[in-house]
């Protein structure tokens, strides 16, 4: 059909300047400055833009002039949709959102999938800064973040000495579940933990490879569970450590079914997330084993489903990192003095740890 001749122009800042008899400047200040105007002008001048069509001011070309977008990117180590399916990650997106809902400001979400090497996301994100959620040292997508002039807060890794960075002690925080169940008694154990590379490992993860990990959380939790349980008499070099790649309560199960096979005979499961523990105890269900009774489990994160099964865990202010990164990279900083916030974590004793049966009360009961 063709474009009827009629058809009015869609009316531009200058018309509506001259239909109102205001100057230029006093419609852009409608809409990028309405401190500088009465409520009633400003009512005036944008109720006659909806009646004239204008659709206010062309944002890529403001970005040009103001040399701003408005925006903060958020560099995720997953798929998008991971952002809202994880329960961490949608603690930590809340917060983000928060501090960026305070200073004005939109959030562009980047997924980076470690199975992807294309960066063109960060290249083309119209962005004024950037916060990278827990990242290996060795993606590309931090590569290509980090060859952009913009500011850049991590949180919880990579731990880059010129950057900003929030996240949890979780040194001390594991330290705090090992001593936990050294105390109950607890030595014959078995670890499943979060991917500790890019490169896909479900399955057993050596000694070797838990040292060269490139997910600094995961490495350094692992360590402070080898150095506490090693002053504890326990050969770590003999605990099984399970990995997975996908952080699902599904992959929980199968890294739960697998630890059980290759040693039966363990007292607790130790899990890096509280995920890989809801999956865990679903195993131990299947296998007929009580926790704690038979089987203790410990996760870390404090999600709402991990505290509604009594789950003994870490707890981590997943809300309050994500407003933390939000507001050092919305705030002014003093250039090259990075800032370091480290976030207390609380042990919650649940219901699922216990001291360990004897040998005999596994094999012939109470």
């Amino acid at each position: 059909m063709a474009r009827s001749t009629n058809a009015r122009r869609p009316a531009t800042l200058a018309s509506l300047a001259a239909e109102l008899g205001v100057s230029r400047t006093t419609v852009s200040n409608a809409y990028n400055r309405p401190d500088q105007l009465s409520p009633e002008l400003r009512k005036r001048v944008l109720e006659t833009a909806r009646r004239l069509g204008y659709p206010g001011p062309d944002p890529v070309a403001r970005s040009l002039r103001t040399r701003k977008a408005g925006a903060v990117g958020l560099l995720l180590t997953e798929n998008l949709s991971y952002a809202f399916r994880d329960p961490g990650a949608v603690g930590f997106l809340e917060g983000l959102a928060l501090a960026c809902e305070d200073a004005g400001h939109g959030l562009l979400l980047i997924p980076a999938s470690p199975e992807r090497e294309d960066v063109a996301a960060v290249h083309r994100a119209g962005v004024d800064g950037f916060v990278v959620y827990s990242v290996p040292e060795d993606d590309p997508h931090l590569a290509a973040v980090l060859e952009r002039p913009l500011p850049v807060v991590v949180s919880d890794q990579p731990s880059i000495d010129t950057l900003d960075w929030v996240g949890p002690d979780d040194v001390r925080a594991m330290q705090a579940v090992a001593e936990h169940l050294i105390t109950l008694g607890h030595r014959r154990i078995g670890v499943l933990c979060m991917r500790l590379a890019r490169g896909r490992n479900d399955g057993p993860a050596s000694v070797h490879r838990q040292a060269n990990a490139s997910f600094h959380v995961q490495k350094s939790r692992l360590t402070a569970l080898a150095e506490s349980f090693s002053e504890a008499g326990v050969d770590w070099a003999r605990v099984p450590v399970v990995e997975r790649f996908d952080h699902t309560t599904a992959s929980g199960a199968t890294a739960a079914a697998q630890l059980l096979d290759l040693d039966p005979e363990i007292t607790a499961i130790i899990c890096t997330s509280d995920i890989l523990a809801l999956g865990a105890l679903t195993e131990a269900r299947e296998r007929g084993l009580r926790v704690p009774e038979d089987l203790t489990i410990t996760g870390f994160d404090g999600i709402p489903d991990a505290e509604r099964v009594g789950l003994t865990t870490v707890r981590q202010p997943v809300l309050e990192k994500g407003r933390a990164a939000g507001r050092m990279l919305l705030e002014s900083a003093e250039p090259g003095r990075p800032r370091h916030v480290l976030l207390e974590t609380q042990l919650v004793l649940g219901a699922t740890s216990a001291p360990p049966r004897s040998a005999e009360e596994r094999w012939f009961g109470p």
